[in-house]
């Protein structure tokens, strides 16, 4: 189990993780003065159920299947003042990432996640049938006061591990991984989760 307890990486380190085995958790990614607005963003546009339920495939293969995943999302197309300040850590982020490993990312796609108790998503891949444009999958935990009796760890299952490795989603940490190579799922909660989940992207017409 890994909780945020955990010194936070600096931004070579977490570079080199992800280059490394595919995979990073990075505690403290944003501190609490920038995570808890936007947990508070979340809490109220749950609230205001202007989120919508998740569906799972892409274009005319997209369709609501509540057996598989059963959170609410909302894209995040319009930033205000504590959306920014994630979107812009974000972009730096890609720059980092592109100057080390040449990944050619071009953009950030993200929406709100709520898992309201009990529900959950089984275990899957990122990236969409047929389609490249998806690289490393992102999300930014926006949980206060979470511990491990309140469920809904991130479960990553991991080559060359013998056990699937179960992430809480504590506040400020952004777990980050290959989109095309790493399984996981979400594990239901006894209370309401809140995430900010993202994709950093290649060019939409690039061959795949």
């Amino acid at each position: 189990m890994l909780a945020s307890a955990d010194p936070p990486l600096s931004d070579e380190q977490l570079v080199d993780s992800l280059a490394q085995q595919g995979w990073v958790v990075c505690p403290q990614f944003l501190p609490p003065e920038d995570w808890l607005p936007l947990l508070e963003r979340a809490q109220s546009l749950h609230q205001e159920q202007l989120l919508r339920p998740a569906q799972i495939g892409s274009g005319a293969q997209r369709q609501r299947r509540s057996d598989i995943r059963s959170d609410e999302v909302l894209w995040i197309d319009q930033l205000d003042a504590a959306t920014r300040v994630y979107w812009e850590r974000m972009d730096r982020l890609r720059q980092q990432l592109n100057q080390a490993l040449y990944l050619g990312l071009e953009r950030l796609e993200a929406h709100w996640a709520a898992f309201a108790a009990g529900s959950y998503y089984r275990r899957h891949r990122d990236q969409f049938q047929g389609s490249k444009q998806r690289v490393v999958s992102c999300i930014l935990y926006l949980n206060e006061g979470w511990t491990s009796e309140h469920g809904g760890q991130l479960r990553m299952y991991l080559e060359n591990h013998d056990t699937p490795l179960d992430v809480l989603p504590e506040g400020g940490t952004l777990v980050a991984f290959l989109s095309e190579h790493i399984e996981h799922e979400v594990l239901a909660a006894n209370r309401n989760r809140y995430a900010i989940t993202g994709w950093l992207r290649r060019r939409d017409d690039l061959p795949v």
